[in-house]
Order: structure tokens, then C-alpha cells, then sequence
């Protein structure tokens, strides 16, 4: 292509949709390992470090703070004084990181299958956690995220679920179903937000997040999807909102920054109220899948990785 300079000799390559592959440069590999559940690349290159999972583009020290800031915040501006806080997945550290930005929060618990890859990113990945792994609120939980739902009665004021997406091929498919997501609303607190990691919203593979949506709506009354600025990852990503909470999708700019001002130690550079409002406002023809779609995901019927 004209114009184009191709600067790396190594590739990372990373299937998008059956038809398209998304190609990412690499300098220099860190760490590979093949965990119980999933095969892990840290590496260097175009977007700094990254880490990938079962070929799939996880986060990049460039990037990743418009995904974790997209993914945290919202639920957290829209409880308005979390003080108790549940993470699903999360490796990097860098969910945690977003959450002890508030000040008034009290306790995080962070709960990952993985505790190989947890531990690689402890290692590689400082950019990201900054040390949130041993500030004294956190406490790190190696299980699954159901496991611990079915072992504990505790509540939480933010659920906030950063998986690997929705297939049925990934260790994290029975974390998208119906079933789950009644576990989680019995362990929100009656004024509870949950947030998740939902996929893509690209035309081609749309399919999969909204029937999460659909899927979400049989559980909580107020279910909404977000778009946040994300690059590096070759696709748009759509994350989902709920509560039993009524909210709306137009907040008030300047109402945000002001609660972002006094409840959080700020730095942020991405999420700011404009920001907020501007996820929320999602494309049409999203809008009129998740009208039409019909099917939900349970355990006998999960996620599948390819459209039927």
C-alpha cells in the first residue's frame, strides 16, 4: 500500500473475524507460557508492552487507559460513593488501579482463574497494576468468578467484569450466561451497578454482544451498552452498564467532573464527564440488533465463537 512502512520484523497476528486479521509488530517477547487454562504472550512493541491471551489482544502500556478507564468509571460515577468493589479477571492490575482512584473506596477484591498470568503481569507489566496489588484495600482471590459468587455472601457496591470475550472457546464463556448474571445481581447492594466487557460491536461479530445484552435484560431493569475510545485492538469494543437502578444516558458533563473532582485523586486521561456522555451514545444499528435479537445465553446454550 502506498505510504505504508512496515518497521518490525516479527508479527503478532490476531484473528478479528472470520475474514479479517489485525497484525501488530513486535520487538521483543518477554514472556511466553502455556498456563492450566490459556497460552500467554508479554511482548514489545509498536504500542509498548503487551499482553495477549489464547491469541487475543488483551492491553497495551500505550493504550490501555482508554479501556480501563472506559471499563471502571462509568459504574463507579454512576453509584456515586462505591466504597466496596468486586473485580472479575482484571490480570494486569490495571482495573484496580482505576478503582483506587476513589477515595472513599474501602475494599477491592479481585478474583482471577489465572494466578500464572496474575503473577506475569506482576512481573512485566508495572506500567500497569503501579503497585496496586499491595495497597492495603485489595485483596487478590485466585478462583472462579462463579466459585466465589456460590461462596460468599458478601455485597458490593460495583461489580465490574473484565473477562476475556464472550466464546465459547475461552475459559471465561460460563461467565456470560444467565445464570451468572442472577449470582451477580443477588451479590450487588440493593443500589448496585454492575459493568461488563461485552466484545465486539463490529458489524460482523455484533452478534455476540448483543444477545450479552439481551441476556442482561432478563436479569437487571436497566441494562445500557457503551463504546469506549479504544485503539490497538483492530475493532470497536462494546461495553454493558446494569443496575435495578434507573439512570440516564445523557448525564450532565459538568455534574461529573465535579463528583470526579471531589471523589477521586483524579490524573485521568481519558474519562471526564464530555467523555462519559459521548460512550453512551451508541450507533443505530446497534441499537436496532439489540432490539431485534431474541436469544439469550444460559449454560446449556452459551456463547458460541462463530455465528449460527
Amino acid at each position: 500500500m502506498a505510504g505504508a512502512n512496515l518497521n518490525a520484523d516479527l508479527y503478532f497476528a490476531e484473528q478479528i473475524t472470520p475474514w479479517d486479521i489485525y497484525k501488530h509488530g513486535i520487538d521483543k517477547v518477554l514472556i511466553y507460557q502455556k498456563t492450566k487454562y490459556q497460552e500467554m504472550y508479554i511482548f514489545e512493541g509498536v504500542y509498548g508492552k503487551a499482553l495477549t491471551l489464547d491469541g487475543k489482544w488483551q492491553s497495551c502500556t500505550e493504550y490501555e487507559f482508554l479501556y480501563h478507564e472506559g471499563l471502571v468509571h462509568p459504574a463507579m460515577i454512576f453509584h456515586g460513593s462505591p466504597r466496596k468493589v468486586l473485580v472479575f479477571g482484571g490480570g494486569e492490575g490495571a482495573v484496580i488501579r482505576e478503582v483506587l482512584r476513589w477515595k472513599i473506596v474501602e475494599k477491592v477484591v479481585m478474583v482471577d482463574i489465572d494466578g500464572e498470568v496474575v503473577e506475569a503481569c506482576k512481573k512485566y507489566l508495572p506500567e500497569m497494576h503501579q503497585n496496586s496489588f499491595d495497597d492495603p484495600r485489595v485483596e487478590l482471590i485466585i478462583d472462579d468468578a462463579q466459585n466465589f459468587l456460590d461462596s460468599s455472601s458478601e455485597t458490593w457496591d460495583v461489580i465490574v467484569s473484565d473477562l476475556t470475550d464472550p466464546i465459547e472457546s475461552g475459559p471465561s464463556f460460563p461467565l456470560f450466561t444467565q445464570e451468572h448474571y442472577q449470582s451477580v445481581r443477588q451479590a450487588l447492594s440493593p443500589d448496585g451497578w454492575f459493568v461488563v466487557q461485552a466484545g465486539s460491536i463490529a458489524p460482523a461479530e455484533m452478534y455476540l454482544h448483543v444477545r450479552v445484552v439481551k441476556t442482561l435484560q432478563t436479569v437487571f431493569n436497566y441494562v445500557y451498552s457503551f463504546v469506549p475510545y479504544s485503539t490497538s485492538y483492530g475493532c470497536p469494543l462494546g461495553f454493558v452498564v446494569c443496575s435495578d437502578q434507573e439512570f440516564s444516558s445523557t448525564p450532565n458533563p459538568e455534574k461529573v467532573d465535579s463528583l470526579l473532582a471531589q471523589k477521586t485523586t483524579g490524573g485521568f486521561k481519558f474519562m471526564d464527564g464530555i467523555s462519559l456522555l459521548g460512550m453512551l451514545q451508541i450507533p443505530l444499528n446497534v441499537r436496532q440488533a439489540i432490539a431485534t435479537e431474541t436469544q439469550i445465553y444460559t449454560l446449556k446454550a452459551p456463547p458460541k465463537d462463530i455465528q449460527v
